[in-house]
């Protein structure tokens, strides 16, 4: 029981290590890309939400107009 304790905390040692060099191998964006990609994502967002509600509200007036008769 004990050998598995301490080779149990061995390994999540030896993970975080792992972790923490392929962190350092990243390539970081800059701080514009990141601020031009999160306004991107932004813009692309709102425009979807805005997309998909005005096809949803004419869904909605289709469907109280054909199937409820209002």
């Amino acid at each position: 029981m004990t050998h598995h304790i301490a080779t149990t905390k061995r390994s999540r040692f030896r993970f975080i290590g792992e972790t923490i060099a392929e962190l350092r191998k990243v390539v970081w964006l800059s701080r514009r890309e990141v601020i031009y990609l999160s306004a991107l994502v932004l813009i692309v967002s709102i425009a979807a939400g805005l997309v998909l509600g005005a096809i949803d509200y004419g869904f909605t007036g289709l469907v109280e107009k054909v199937f409820l008769g209002r």
